[in-house]
C-alpha cells in the first residue's frame, strides 16, 4: 500500500519517535544510592536551585486535560472504517511511541485555554497537521515555557547575578539576568529573561519572542507578542512549584496560567547530556536532495512511502475483514 505524504511529515514522525528514546541523563553508582545531602540555601540565602531538574507530567503532549489517544494526525479509514478517521499512516507505523498519554492538564482556572476565535482555528490546524507543523520535530529551540516540561531533564548553575539553565534538547539554553539588562537585538526562540527574588521566589519576565514555537504538541502556540511570569517557588529542597502566566493579547483574550512541580534528580553524578537531535531530521529537511533515495522515491516534495503492514499467518480477523 502506498501513501503519499509532503516530506515535513514521515520523517519528522521518525525523528519525533527517536526524541522519545534519547536517554537524556547518566547515571552511575550504586543503584538505590542518592546524592550527598545538599544546602537548602546558597552563600547568599537564596533558596538552592543548583542541579539537574526535570517535570514529571504529560504537559508536553497537551497542557489541557485529555484522554489517551492515538496520535494526533489522522487521515479518513478505509474499510471496515471508511466512515470514521484513523491515525494517518506515519501515526500507524510508530505505533504506541506516537501516542498520547491522558493527562488531568495543567492549565489553571476552567482547564482550557482562552484563544480568540480566529487563533483557535490556527490551533485546529495545527493540531491536525502535528507531524508537518510542530517546532519541536525539526528539532528547532523549544522556547520557553515548551523547554521547561518537556520529558528530559535540564539544569540549572545558580549565581548571585544571573542563572543559567542549560537544555539537552537541540543544545538550548537560557540566561536568567537578575539585573535589568538591555533585551537581545532580535526576537528569538528561547526569548529574553530577566528575574527577581520576591522573597524565596524567584520572579522571572520574559519576553521578546520570535513567534515560532509550541507549548506543546496539541498545536498550542502564541505570536510574538507573548509575555511570560515565571515563578519559581521552593516547596522542598528538591522539588519546586513552577507556575507561568502567559499574557498575548494577540492570540488569547485574557491571561492564563499553568502550574506543575520540577523534581531534582537524585541519582548519582545526574547530568544532563547533549542530544543534538538537528541529525536525526537531516533526511526530512534534505533527503530529497540524495542521489541514492532512502525512502521509496520522491515526486517533488512529496515523499511516497511503504507501509504495506505483514500479517501474521492465521490471523482470523484479518481474513475475516478481507472476506
Amino acid at each position: 500500500m502506498e501513501y503519499r505524504f509532503r516530506g515535513s511529515t514521515v520523517a519528522t514522525a521518525l525523528a519525533a519517535a527517536t526524541v522519545g528514546a534519547v536517554i537524556s541523563v547518566a547515571v552511575t553508582g550504586t543503584a538505590g544510592q542518592g546524592q550527598a545531602p545538599r544546602s537548602a540555601e546558597t552563600p547568599d540565602g537564596r533558596p538552592n536551585f543548583n542541579g539537574v531538574w526535570q517535570a514529571n507530567n504529560e504537559a508536553h503532549w497537551d497542557l489541557e486535560a485529555h484522554e489517551a489517544r492515538a496520535g494526533m494526525v489522522m487521515q479518513q479509514g478505509v474499510y471496515p472504517y471508511e466512515f470514521s478517521t484513523v491515525p494517518a499512516a506515519p501515526v500507524v507505523a510508530l505505533g504506541a511511541a506516537a501516542g498520547v498519554p491522558g493527562s488531568l492538564g495543567v492549565v489553571g482556572g476552567d482547564g482550557r485555554i482562552p484563544y480568540r476565535p480566529d487563533a483557535l482555528r490556527i490551533k485546529q490546524e495545527n493540531s491536525a497537521n502535528w507531524i508537518d507543523r510542530d517546532p519541536e520535530l525539526k528539532c528547532y529551540l523549544p522556547g520557553i515555557p515548551r523547554a521547561m516540561y518537556m520529558p528530559y531533564p535540564f539544569q540549572i548553575v545558580q549565581g548571585a547575578d544571573k542563572i543559567q539553565m542549560t537544555f539537552g534538547f537541540s543544545n538550548a539554553a537560557r540566561v536568567i539576568h537578575l539585573n535589568d539588562v538591555t533585551g537581545p537585538p532580535d526576537y528569538t526562540y528561547m526569548g529574553h529573561s530577566v528575574g527577581r527574588w520576591e522573597g524565596d521566589t524567584l520572579v522571572v519576565e520574559v519576553t521578546e519572542f520570535n513567534g515560532r514555537t509550541w507549548f506543546d504538541r496539541a498545536g498550542n502556540f502564541h505570536s510574538t507578542a507573548l509575555h511570560l511570569t515565571e515563578r519559581f517557588s521552593p516547596m522542598t529542597p528538591d522539588a519546586i512549584w513552577y507556575e507561568v502566566t502567559i499574557t498575548d493579547p494577540e492570540t488569547f483574550t485574557e491571561p492564563w496560567t499553568m502550574a506543575m512541580a520540577l523534581y531534582r534528580r537524585l541519582e548519582p553524578n545526574a547530568t544532563v547530556l547533549d542530544y543534538p537531535c538537528i541529525e536525526f531530521t537531516e533526511e526530512f529537511m534534505y533527503g530529497h536532495l540524495r542521489r541514492e533515495q532512502l525512502v521509496k522515491r520522491w515526486e517533488g516534495e512529496t515523499m511516497i512511502v511503504d507501509i504495506t503492514r505483514k500479517v501474521p499467518p492465521g490471523d482470523r480477523l484479518h481474513e475475516w475483514y478481507r472476506r
